[in-house]
């Protein structure tokens, strides 16, 4: 089927391998990420927090916000009652088994674990403003590594390409994240336009099911990704996380899918390639609603989930996006 023009094989054209001329890292900044920089974020990861509490302006505040848990209750002991104790933390089935009254003791969680879900496919390797779906990626991830790390949670994650899928056990060191930060580098430095590999949309359902292996419960799970993939299976893992995790969603985009007008371009998925003339209305008028459609599929089934959904754009930088969608200052 057609519509205004543009063929709907989705499934086909996902943005990207735009034809360009090769580059290198070091030569032009925003195509490729650099482990130097993804260090220094940690210095912009200290006065925010993705805990319940957030100022009114923060997408976590409100009933978004009531569904991240926070930090919890561990179990300590049993003991008998003292006068005092609060009988709502009475064990009623100890209790009657002895026939003397017991109380279960709990300690505060010491600290919770938080699961990155890190996308760098093919389709990641596109951007039209200041650097590339990859890259904002990257620094997103690093972003939530360092934040884990400060306030003494452990971190792990999941780092996957059209390939590859390299877990990481949530562990609290600064050892861990850099082998994290190192992974999300090496994978980053291996796309590029001329690659052979087709994207793999089922990549997605496939991480999410390492991520309810790796996150049985109270785990904070940030899928950093444009959500390419996204279909029923996708709801039905992502519901199944919410069960006994939290979940917040990192949805990275370029302004050019949102306002495609502009000059002629060729897209291909390594296989094929089509030719679109963006000065045309119709055609560009097709792109943006079928982009809105997507974003609007996976707003819904994440607001039936009361999981946050957080729009990060290439445009700009992300660590001031994410700031400011959580009511955090800029910074100085």
């Amino acid at each position: 089927a057609r519509r205004g023009g543009l063929s709907k094989r989705r499934a086909a054209m996902d943005w990207s391998r735009i034809k360009r001329k090769p580059t290198s890292s070091k030569a032009t900044p925003g195509v490729y990420v650099d482990l130097d920089d993804l260090i220094r974020i940690q210095f912009s990861s200290r006065d925010f927090s993705f805990k319940p509490q957030q100022p009114v302006s923060s997408v976590l505040s409100g009933r978004y916000g009531s569904r991240l848990r926070g930090r919890g209750l561990d179990f300590s002991e049993l003991r008998r009652y003292l006068p005092g104790d609060d009988i709502r933390t009475m064990d009623w089935k100890v209790t009657a088994r002895t026939r003397s009254p017991h109380v279960r003791v709990y300690t505060e969680e010491k600290d919770r674990a938080v699961l990155l879900l890190v996308d760098q496919r093919q389709n990641m390797f596109f951007g039209t403003r200041d650097r590339l779906k990859s890259v904002t990626a990257a620094e997103l991830a690093a972003l939530g590594a360092w934040r884990a790390l400060a306030v003494g949670d452990r971190i792990g994650a999941v780092v996957f390409n059209d390939t590859d899928v390299v877990e990481f056990r949530p562990r609290r060191s600064r050892q861990t994240v850099m082998q994290i930060l190192g992974e999300v580098v090496r994978q980053n430095h291996a796309l590029a336009a001329d690659r052979t590999v087709q994207s793999n949309p089922g990549q997605l359902n496939r991480v999410l099911e390492r991520a309810r292996i790796l996150a049985p419960h109270d785990v904070l799970v940030i899928t950093i990704s444009d959500g390419f993939g996204t279909d029923a299976t996708t709801e039905r893992l992502s519901a199944g996380l919410v069960e006994h995790n939290d979940l917040l969603a990192l949805l990275v985009h370029d302004p050019l899918r949102l306002d495609p007008r502009g000059p002629r371009m060729t897209v291909s998925d390594g296989s094929l390639q089509i030719d679109l003339d963006l000065s045309d209305r119709k055609v560009s008028d097709a792109i943006a609603e079928d982009y809105r459609n997507d974003q609007e599929q996976m707003a819904h089934f994440l607001r039936r989930l009361s999981a946050p959904l957080l729009m990060i754009s290439n445009r700009g930088d992300p660590v001031d996006q994410v700031r400011r969608l959580l009511g955090v200052p800029g910074r100085r």
